[in-house]
This record gives structure tokens, sequence and C-alpha cells, in this order.
């Protein structure tokens, strides 16, 4: 059993949700992103999405936009993004970190050495956005030899048919977009979000995580109620954003602690 299904389960076994903070590695310096991870953790997130620096991200909205251009100055690569998640291995063998990022990095380095790598260095899952489905059977089978879930994405628009194709090939668990648009966006539909995870929901009995749009502790909170993962990505790369740098892991860390308090309440 993966790091990513073993949390599910005893999340699930204890009647609780997950919580699933973003923040992109090198924003804003590289030396803050392992401290941000274990403050994270330590006020309640039970699995980490690390975002992958990348110039022209085309899901993103311009607050994570932004944290990429920040990243990019310091020169943060695919390869120290791996190095990030080694060192924070070092004191957590527990938490399931998944990269979030881009196709172009992953094609540069090659398959087999990215995945060989990103076992290595403690990675547990991988959610590429601009691979589709119908286009990646061979990264997913390498990913899978070295036993990485790999996360896809499906929305309010995935037709069903699809829906059956994304998570026959998918593992850990289903991201879904809780909204048209990017990331950041505030037009969540609460009410439309249940009835397409509903609907998802009869195909696979994996867990579905529910993020893009969730800016709040009350919105984090009805999302609980409907998935089984609460994913916030924008608002805590705000945070990030909007605290002098002596600052940011304790302002990070107590938004995670309020997102945490609401979702169980």
């Amino acid at each position: 059993m993966s790091r990513i299904q073993t949390v599910f389960a005893a999340l699930r076994g204890a009647k609780r949700k997950a919580l699933i903070p973003f923040v992109t590695a090198g924003d804003p310096n590289p030396q803050l992103t392992v401290p941000l991870m274990h403050a994270m953790v330590k006020n309640g997130a039970d699995l980490i999405e690390l975002g992958v620096p990348f110039s022209d991200p085309m899901a993103d909205g311009p607050t994570i936009q932004r944290a990429s251009e920040r990243a990019l100055v310091h020169k943060v690569s695919l390869r120290s993004v791996l190095g990030m998640v080694a060192e924070f291995r070092k004191q957590d063998t527990k938490t399931p970190v998944v990269l979030m990022g881009y196709a172009n990095p992953i094609e540069a380095m090659g398959y087999e050495p990215f995945a060989r790598l990103a076992a290595e260095s403690g990675v547990d899952g991988v959610l590429t956005v601009d691979y589709p489905p119908e286009e990646c059977d061979a990264f997913v089978a390498v990913l899978k030899q070295h036993q990485i879930d790999t996360i896809f994405l499906l929305s309010p628009t995935t037709e069903s048919a699809r829906v059956e194709r994304v998570v026959n090939m998918a593992s850990g668990f289903i991201y879904y977009v809780s909204l048209r648009g990017v990331t950041g966006a505030g037009h969540l539909d609460v009410a439309d979000v249940a009835q397409k995870v509903a609907a998802i929901r009869q195909h696979t009995d994996m867990p579905v995580g529910v993020g893009f749009g969730v800016r709040d502790a009350a919105t984090a909170k009805a999302i609980s109620e409907i998935g089984d993962a609460v994913v916030v990505g924008s608002r805590t790369v705000q945070e990030v954003e909007n605290s002098a740098e002596n600052e940011v892991v304790a302002n990070v860390g107590k938004l995670i602690a309020e997102l945490r308090n609401a979702i169980d309440a």
C-alpha cells in the first residue's frame, strides 16, 4: 500500500477528510520550502502538493503564476525540487508528497530518469497538467514501475466516457477541478460540485479530492462534506506572497490550522 493509500485509509477509518495544501517549491526562496512543508504538516496537512515552477503554467491563475516567477528567479529546477523532497524526507517519512507541474521539465529529463530520481527522493505521486490520459500510457507505466501514483484531473466538463478512462489509469486519488477556470477563481458552486463528485464516484472507489476555488475556512468546510480531500492552492500561495519572509512559515502554519479546524468541526 502506497503512502497516499495509507493516509486515505487511516482518514476513512477515523471518519475524517484530508487537507492537501499546495505551495510552489522555491517560493519565496528555496531555503523556506522545506520548513514550509514541515509547518503545514505540523498544523494539520495530510498530504502536500508541491508545485514545480514553470514559465508557462496554463492551468494556474495569477497568484500561482507569480509564485512560479519568484521561484524561477532563484533558478529552481525540477532537480532542485526533488532535492527539497529528499531533504523533507530526512524528518518526515509518512506524509505523502505529490508533485504538480507541467510536461516540459519531465520531457527534458526523460521518463525513466525522472521516475527513478522522484522515487529515490520520496515522491509519492505526480500530477502533470498537460499530460492527457490519451497520450501518457508510457509515462504512467514508468511511474508505476517505481511505485509512484499518477494523479489526474477531472473537470466539470469531463464527459462520462472520459471519466471512465481516467479512473482506469489513475492511482492514489482523483483530483476534481471544482470550477471552469484557472486556480484561484472565485465562482465556486458547491451544489454543482456535489453533483459532479457523486457522478465520479459511480465510476471508482478511489478518494476524490476537490480543488481550485477553495479560498477560506467556510469553503473548505463545505467541500469537505462532499469530497474525500480539500486541496487548497492559491489561498496558501497568497499567504506566502503577502507575508514578510521571516513570517512566511508561521503565517502559512496558522492558515493551515484554521482550515484544519474548519474541516474537522
